[in-house]
């Protein structure tokens, strides 16, 4: 075991600039992919086109590395409003080909375009779906001339110093399949609405919430007519659920007219002004309070409370009715601020006016 571990030590070059090392391994795959842009040509909208026509699912093969790179190919076709299922060619032969509908299109890929894993599947694959199409690098090869079109990215030099690990192909394999997903994706104009819908969960899901997913309702909310005094607003038994720091204040139609918070409530105290408990609430609310619609994205309505230095935020309906509300308590940590969304601050600060 000694002698084992020290004849791998052996191995190891010595005085190697590592970083240096690693920036030659980044630019040769970065040097492929633009090899790979730069051979782009109409083949990709043939592709496009039977991917664009498919009434089924892309049926995404490989093998080896290949099929690893078609699984995060599949989630972003997924993820993006492609329907898509990866085949694994192995399983495939033994009866998971049962998976394929004729209205499904396969996307096979192969930097070599000679997997017999792969190529054996196709007279099946071309009986069952309704067309074929390819990811290679070999454009004389078996998959590029069985298939219906092909996008043929060329010639790469691995960055493996042995020029043997899959490498600069495997990443414009995968930056390729990112420009497929991307295409379909704008063709049929997917947006952001479109994608909240598939990303419930995580940092990214929540950042795509909207405000109902977070908003206070029901018997949580406090709300009391604006001509009702401040003691009887207070008097008033306190409702089940967690307690919020605001009551909202409507008219007689129902309608959202002001805002009292528990910061307004302490200021009456501090300033002696114990006389205006018997007076509508109406005197000392909030008038026109900010709000929100339920539709609104949770990360915009957050950055709202940053801004205008407010704890709660009312949420309206189209009448301007109170639905909801959005409590900073509720909030923090809820969404994670980053380089490219507005940076909420979710320290608790006063409300306006306090």
């Amino acid at each position: 075991m000694v002698g084992a571990v020290t004849a791998a030590a052996a191995t190891i070059a010595p005085g190697l600039d590592r970083a240096a090392y690693a920036r030659r391994v980044v630019l040769a795959e970065a040097a492929a992919l633009h090899l790979a842009a730069a051979r782009l040509d109409e083949s990709f909208d043939r592709v496009i086109g039977m991917l664009l026509g498919c009434r089924g699912r892309v049926v995404v093969g490989g093998v080896g590395k290949s099929a690893d790179i078609g699984q995060k190919i599949v989630g972003t076709l997924n993820s993006t409003g492609t329907r898509a299922l990866l085949l694994d060619a192995t399983r495939a032969a033994h009866g998971d080909l049962g998976a394929i509908a004729p209205d499904d299109v396969a996307l096979l890929l192969s930097h070599s375009g000679e997997s017999d894993e792969l190529l054996r599947l196709v007279p099946s694959l071309r009986v069952l779906g309704a067309g074929l199409v390819a990811i290679t690098g070999n454009a004389a090869g078996s998959l590029a001339r069985c298939v219906d079109a092909s996008i043929v990215y060329g010639p790469v030099t691995e960055a493996c110093p042995l020029s043997l690990a899959p490498s600069s192909s495997t990443t414009v394999m995968l930056a390729l399949g990112d420009a497929i997903c991307f295409c379909l994706s704008e063709e049929r104009r997917f947006g952001v609405e479109d994608f909240a819908r598939f990303h419930p969960a995580g940092s990214l899901g929540r950042k795509l919430a909207t405000v109902d997913t977070a908003m206070r309702r029901g018997d949580e909310l406090r709300l009391a007519p604006a001509s009702a005094t401040v003691r009887s607003v207070f008097a008033e038994s306190p409702r089940s659920g967690r307690r919020t720091g605001a009551v909202m204040l409507v008219d007689s139609a129902g309608k959202l007219v002001g805002l009292f918070t528990d910061s307004d409530l302490a200021r009456l105290f501090a300033t002696n002004l114990e006389k205006a408990f018997d007076k509508p609430i109406s005197d000392v609310m909030i008038c026109a309070p900010l709000t929100v619609t339920s539709s609104v994205r949770l990360v915009e309505a957050l950055e709202l409370m940053r801004s205008k230095k407010i704890s709660e935020l009312p949420v309206v309906d189209s009448e301007s009715r109170p639905i909801g509300l959005l409590d900073i308590t509720d909030l923090i940590g809820l969404v994670p601020p980053d380089n490219d969304s507005p940076r909420p601050s979710l320290k608790l600060f006063p409300q306006a006016g306090a």
